[in-house]
């Protein structure tokens, strides 16, 4: 008698087939992030006369309202970006975009108009002495960079790679929620065999608990990876999402500061006031990442973040007026709606980088264990499918009787 084709077995088809038609895809996606998760920290080791400074005894790091306009000099630039590392060991990092050139045919200075989203050359300076300590190259950087376009559009320039990858992924939710399903146990009693890998048996069921038990361990980091990664590739799931949640995804991506107000002989604050308020709004220790005023109407932006292996992933932000240096506002991370605090941690929560360190270390193992779930997925579809050799076939079916002990009579 047929047997009966049972909701269980249609989720195992469903997941048998969705997983070997997207495990190649999945298999290099999930790798390459798996790579990419611990970049900054490996191109820092690889770059520390870059990124690190010698502490001098007693010394104070320099002025910033006399550092920044001898850099400028120097540099024949313009900086548009600041960052100022809480620690004292580190390099300052600087945006700065090159000075107008003159026309050889006029003699005039030819504005170079910026492309949106051009922040201009990077350079890490030693805030003790002034002296430039390197630029965005560096060892390392190259091989990441292949490793993030690799994760993000497989290589492929356009929107084909984005739509490919968006696809996997999207495949994959569907995979963890139905592997899900796969997992609960049929009785209650057999619950715990899903939660541990029998090392003891054959390589078929340690492959098969491997699988099972580590996927059902990283299943709820796997699912957020997943539908926060789904808000790069698809704008129709970032709009969705949105709409859901009642905040724009990557809002701040096209945020304009708020205008200064424009008075007749007004000069521009240092940057050492603005520095000031930022910090007695949010006094803690962190980064500070500064964004110059753009024209005569722009203001500063002054964001501030925590750093550290428990590091909550929340920066705070404050606008000021780049002449009176009233705030014309401020956004504490704390204070925003819990739908917005969601929205604006899509970013981090993708990456890992939520909680700091100690995230992106759990992050890193989930990311392994999905590169891992592809291979063993098909390693189990394929011992399914492989049909008992007859030898085998007999040797299942032949019953080994207990050897009877004699009788003995008296």
């Amino acid at each position: 008698m047929a047997q009966k084709y049972s909701l269980r077995k249609l989720i195992n088809d469903i997941h048998l087939w969705l997983g070997l038609s997207s495990g190649l895809v999945l298999f290099v996606v999930c790798l390459s992030g798996t790579i990419y998760t611990f970049h900054t920290e490996v191109e820092e080791g690889l770059n520390r006369d870059k990124f690190f400074v010698a502490v001098p005894a007693n010394a104070q790091r320099l002025p910033v309202d006399a550092l920044l306009p001898r850099l400028e000099k120097e540099l024949n630039g313009k900086i548009t970006g600041l960052e100022i590392p809480g620690a004292a060991n580190r390099a300052l990092k600087i945006q700065v975009t090159e000075k107008k050139k003159k026309t050889a045919d006029r003699g005039a200075a030819a504005p170079q108009k910026a492309k949106d989203g051009d922040r201009g050359k990077t350079f890490y300076i030693n805030p003790y002495t002034g002296a430039v300590t390197g630029t965005e190259k560096g060892r390392g950087l190259a091989f990441f960079t292949t490793m993030m376009k690799l994760h993000r559009w497989l290589l492929i320039e356009g929107d084909a790679g984005k739509i490919i990858v968006g696809s996997a992924t999207l495949i994959f939710v569907l995979l963890c929620l139905s592997g899900l399903v796969l997992w609960l146990p049929k009785k209650r009693k057999h619950w715990k065999q899903g939660l541990k890998i029998k090392a003891t048996g054959n390589w078929k069921r340690t492959n098969h608990d491997l699988h099972n038990t580590l996927g059902f361990y990283s299943l709820i980091f796997l699912i957020i990876m997943g539908l926060t990664g789904l808000c790069w590739s698809f704008g129709w799931y970032r709009n969705g999402v949105s709409s859901a949640m009642g905040a724009e995804v990557f809002k701040g991506r096209k945020e304009k500061p708020l205008p200064s107000q424009v008075t007749e002989g007004a000069e521009r604050i240092p940057l050492s006031y603005a520095l000031t308020a930022a910090q007695t709004a949010f006094p803690y220790e962190g980064n500070l990442r500064v964004a110059f005023p753009k024209g005569d109407t722009g203001s500063f932006v002054v964001t501030k973040f925590k750093t550290g292996f428990f590091a909550l992933s929340a920066p705070d932000k404050i606008q000021i007026d780049q002449y009176s240096g009233a705030t014309l506002k401020l956004e504490r991370f704390s204070d925003k709606a819990l739908n917005v605090q969601i929205v604006d941690s899509i970013r981090p929560l993708h990456l890992g980088e939520f909680t700091g360190t100690s995230s992106k270390i759990i992050w890193f193992l989930c990311c392994l264990i999905a590169t891992s779930l592809p291979v063993t997925g098909t390693f189990i579809w394929i011992n399914k499918f492989r049909k008992p050799r007859p030898l085998q076939q007999k040797a299942r079916a032949r019953k080994v009787l207990p050897v009877s002990e004699p009788v003995t009579t008296l």
